[in-house]
This record gives C-alpha cells, sequence and structure tokens, in this order.
C-alpha cells in the first residue's frame, strides 16, 4: 500500500521538482487539467505588460525590427523544434491548430492528388479529436475524397491502395492512448498513402520524433502542455521534402502575405516563401506569441536535469502511481481505466470510466463526480461518451514540469471521498455547464 510519506519521499528526491517554482499555481489546487490548458509561467505576466507598455507602447511600429516581432515565430518554431523531433528551420509557431491543420491537409490532398490522383480517402480514428474531424470532413467534402473513420484496432486494415491520407492524433485526447508513431508511419507509407499527425496531446509531455518516425506533416498546440496561455499560437511543421516542393506554388492554400518570399515588397502576385516560412498566412499576435516563449523558457529550463527524457520518466511515474492509488482506495465505486498501461501507449493523463451510477441526471455520473471534485480544488475534466464504445470520461492531465507525487495522492484521496459519500449526487454537481 502506497502511503503519504512515500510520495512525499519521491517529490523530496524528484530532481524536476524545482522546475513547478516557474509556474503560478494557487495555494491549495491540485491542477490536473494540463492537456486542456496549461497553467501561467511566472514569467508572463511582466512579459505581457513589455510588451503592451514598452514595445507597443513606446516602440510602436518599429518594434517588428527592434524588438524582434518580425521573427518571433521562427524562433519560438526553432525552440519547439527539438521537443517534437524536428531540425532548426522546420517549425513556425502561428495560428490555431485548426487552421494549421487545414493548412497541412490541404497540401497533402494536393500532393497525393498529383503523385498519385486515383486515391480518395483520408482515413482516421472515429474518436479523433473532433476538430480534426471536422476540418477533415469539410476538405473532403470541398475537393471530392471520403472520410473514412474506423476503430484503433481497425487501421492497419484500411492502410491499402485507396489511401491517400492517414490523419491521427498522437496521444487521444479521451483516452491517453498512445499510437506507434514510427510504425504507422512505415506502414501508411508503404501503403502509398500520406501521414498528417496532431501533437497536441504530445508535445511538450512525450518525447515525438518526427524527422525519425519519417512523418510528412504535424500540427500542435501551444496551451496545452507548452503553457501558452489561452489561445495560444499552435505550431506547424512539414517535411523539408515536401515543404520545399517548387511544383506546386500553392501546395499551402492560405497564401497570405505572411507566407509571401518577401512580405514587404508588396508585389501583386504570389511567391511563396522557402520551406516552412510559407505555411504562415496573416500577421502574426505578437502579444500570444511572446507569452507562448515564456512557457517554452520551462523546457530550457528542463534541459540541464535531462530534458525531455526525464520529464518523460516522470510522467510514467505520475501516471502510473496515480492508477495505483485509484485500484488501490477507489475500488468498487464503479470506475475503469481507458488510459494503457503499457507505457510505450499511454500519453501523460489518466482517463476513468465510470461504469454505472444511482441518483444523478447525467448519465454515469462522471460529470457530476468531476465537479464535486474542482469543488474540493481538484481539477480535471470530463469528457462525454457516446453512449455506445466510448464511455463517459473522468480524464486527468499529469504535467510533470509541475505535478507532484503528494498532489496525486492527496488527488486521488480526495476523489474516494467524493464516491464513498456520495457527494456528487447533490443538485449543484449536475448542473451541466457550456465547457465540461
Amino acid at each position: 500500500m502506497t502511503t503519504l510519506q512515500d510520495c512525499q519521499a519521491r517529490d523530496a528526491a524528484d530532481p524536476l521538482r524545482s522546475l513547478r517554482d516557474l509556474f503560478s499555481i494557487p495555494e491549495g489546487l491540485i491542477y490536473l487539467d494540463g492537456n486542456s490548458l496549461g497553467v501561467s509561467p511566472k514569467t508572463a505576466a511582466a512579459r505581457a505588460a513589455q510588451v503592451v507598455s514598452q514595445e507597443w507602447g513606446q516602440g510602436l511600429i518599429r518594434s517588428w525590427n527592434t524588438a524582434g516581432w518580425f521573427d518571433l515565430p521562427q524562433r519560438l518554431g526553432d525552440q519547439i523544434a527539438p521537443l517534437i523531433g524536428a531540425g532548426p528551420g522546420e517549425v513556425v509557431a502561428t495560428d490555431t491548430t485548426s487552421i494549421n491543420l487545414y493548412k497541412v491537409l490541404s497540401a497533402a490532398l494536393s500532393i497525393a492528388h498529383a503523385d498519385r490522383p486515383a486515391r480518395r480517402v483520408v482515413l482516421s480514428e472515429r474518436s479523433n479529436f473532433p476538430t480534426d474531424l471536422y476540418i477533415a470532413e469539410g476538405l473532403c467534402a470541398q475537393r471530392g475524397y471520403t472520410l473514412v473513420l474506423v476503430e484503433p484496432h481497425e487501421i492497419a486494415a484500411h492502410l491499402n491502395h485507396d489511401l491517400a491520407v492517414l490523419m491521427l492524433t498522437h496521444v487521444n485526447y479521451r483516452t491517453g492512448a498512445m499510437h506507434d508513431m514510427a510504425a504507422l508511419t512505415q506502414a501508411a507509407h508503404a501503403a502509398g498513402g500520406m501521414v498528417a499527425w496532431d501533437l497536441a496531446h504530445s508535445a511538450g509531455a512525450v518525447p515525438v520524433d518526427l524527422t525519425g518516425a519519417g512523418a510528412d506533416f504535424a500540427v500542435g498546440c501551444g496551451y496545452k502542455y507548452l503553457n501558452g496561455g489561452p489561445g495560444a499560437p499552435a505550431f506547424v511543421w512539414v517535411h523539408p521534402t515536401h515543404a520545399q516542393r517548387t511544383d506546386l506554388p500553392f501546395v499551402q492554400p492560405l497564401s497570405g502575405w505572411w507566407g509571401h518570399a518577401a512580405p514587404f515588397a508588396f508585389t501583386s502576385d504570389y511567391q511563396p516563401a522557402a520551406g516552412i516560412q510559407r505555411y504562415q498566412c496573416g500577421t502574426q499576435p505578437i502579444v500570444s506569441l511572446s507569452l507562448l516563449e515564456c512557457g517554452l523558457d520551462g523546457f530550457k529550463a528542463a534541459e540541464p536535469l535531462g530534458g525531455m527524457a526525464a520529464l518523460r520518466a516522470k510522467s510514467l511515474a505520475l501516471t502510473d502511481l496515480f492508477i495505483a492509488l485509484v485500484e488501490e482506495r477507489c475500488r468498487g465505486f464503479g470506475l475503469g481505466l481507458a488510459t494503457p498501461r503499457d507505457h510505450s501507449q499511454r500519453g501523460s493523463q489518466v482517463c476513468l470510466t465510470r461504469e454505472h451510477a444511482a441518483g444523478g441526471t447525467l448519465g454515469s455520473g462522471a460529470f457530476a463526480i468531476m465537479q464535486a471534485l474542482i469543488a474540493r480544488g481538484v481539477i480535471g475534466d470530463f469528457r462525454a461518451g457516446d453512449g455506445g464504445v466510448h464511455k463517459d470520461i473522468l480524464r486527468f492531465g499529469l504535467t510533470p514540469l509541475y505535478i507532484g507525487f503528494e498532489e496525486v495522492w492527496n488527488a486521488v484521496e480526495q476523489l474516494r471521498q467524493v464516491l464513498a459519500s456520495e457527494e456528487w449526487k447533490q443538485p449543484q454537481f449536475n448542473r451541466q455547464h457550456a465547457v465540461t
């Protein structure tokens, strides 16, 4: 039986413990939702004030040059690149995940059509993050492709001569299950297809090697594990072979002026920038990009402590502990485990199902249980099931930059008390909100 004292001892011996001091976390709060919105770096408020009052307020338009605004998307891209196995000059921080996915999926379809026009299928996972499916659905309708959705175990059987693009999220947002990027990329390529990866739930928590996997395209989120703030700019990576194609100058469909080879030449015709720079579109959101830089500084601080390898080891230790404590202390309350036990198949979250409930007004009671936990200062989130294969989910993200082992023990203890007392049945916890 794991004790609170055991967890406190693990915190005391944790070489990454000092990283928590880089972030603002309210006293008494256990924040297990960094897979949805990361916490604020302590430097963020001062940096925002500097950008607004000095760089904008005093420097005004001169700051595009004097404060380095113009190059900020590339500089941040170079900071993100080592976290995802990309090279210098191969990543830009820009726009949103949805917009970037539109760009890369459009590019993949254009390349697929140019090289193998008979292929008309975009393949994805049925429980992929909805915005990815919505973007794919719209593009397929516009361009005459078919979007095929399957369960994870069915993907291999659909990698065939009809495949144009395989589009997957590396770590599933509902379950925390992680795909084998290298194996699936290799299999899709062997079938003649291309692969686009969404790294929103892995970048910054799970080591990623896009180059080693031979991936074609990738996008990711700036406000989850990268701690860039609500709505922070996302990022985009394109394999240099595709980014440098000259036979398809409009392969990136959002041919805005920031992706032009010379934006301030103001020519009337579009001339794409070289490489990844053409995947920018409009004028960049400088305040938001500056805050994202504060979040990325946390990974600089982690480098001398072991970098992503050390963060991954801690992530696995935290999620192992969470799973073990739930199974020790919450037995008999109808909880199931949706997250894989296998380390090679697990992201940085633990997702629990709720098999049955009595007295709640929202199905399994998982929503109400989460609301009761939040009222106690343990913040996770809820994801609804579909009434079939996909069950209601209690979702807990364990961000290794700032979560400790004692917090995991206390979170599970609060969960045990909520379940044992049945306080989740109270009416105030069964009122649904706009954001769950």
